[in-house]
């Protein structure tokens, strides 16, 4: 499977972080307009530069000129982030890590996350952000873990159930609507831990850490 990461214009994850993933299959950046700023700042070199190119520096620009490949589209009724995943569709791709895609501008938070739903059926997303990392989950699931490790678990709707085996507090079949009910630092007993979800999607947040050591599984 072909995986890129996806780079935006938030706060930037440390350079370390980004040369992990690019060692393991993650082998294509794409800064999403404003986000070859952070690239340069970290002496990264995009294999792509795509969005409309109005938050992009202009010396920044001039400097990827020849280095990057850069894909100008004007169109209003998507993001740079959503225009950088259609490209990945496009070529290929089946699994994006998205980067800077949190940060100061609340609105620009929310609606990254809210892509991480819009595209849950196109390709396969994981998002990110500080020390964290978010995964969006439907279906019978398996995870390693380890005991201690913190689990979050968020839902959206009152359709989407969720039933865990492994954690601390178990979910037996239940919901967790968005602003009514969720499970916040759920705790995991053993080396794994069991998920099944039927009507939806749940978001699962743990440690990058603890998901870097497994694998991402």
């Amino acid at each position: 499977m072909k995986k890129c990461i996806i780079l935006a214009n938030g706060k930037p994850p440390k350079k370390r972080i980004i040369q992990f993933l690019q060692k393991n299959n993650y082998s294509t950046l794409i800064c999403a307009d404003g986000g070859a700023n952070k690239a340069m700042e970290l002496s990264l070199i995009p294999d792509f530069i795509i969005g409309d190119l109005d938050s992009i520096k202009e010396n920044t620009l001039k400097f990827f000129q020849d280095k990057s490949k850069i894909i100008k589209r004007k169109r209003q009724n998507d993001t740079d982030v959503e225009k950088c995943l259609r490209f990945a569709i496009q070529k290929g791709f089946g699994e994006v890590i998205m980067l800077g895609v949190t940060g100061n501008r609340l609105d620009h938070t929310f609606c990254n996350i809210g892509i991480v739903i819009k595209f849950f059926n196109k390709i396969k997303l994981k998002l990110i952000a500080e020390e964290s990392i978010l995964v969006p989950y439907t279906g019978k699931i398996e995870l390693k873990t380890f005991p201690g490790e913190i689990i979050s678990l968020y839902g959206f709707d009152k359709k989407t159930k969720i039933t865990s085996r492994g954690l601390k507090y178990p979910l037996k079949n239940i919901t967790l609507p968005f602003g009514e009910r969720e499970s916040t630092s759920n705790v995991a007993l053993s080396k794994k831990i069991l998920l099944e979800i039927n009507g939806g999607i749940i978001f699962l947040i743990r440690n990058f850490k603890a998901a870097k050591s497994n694998a991402f599984t």
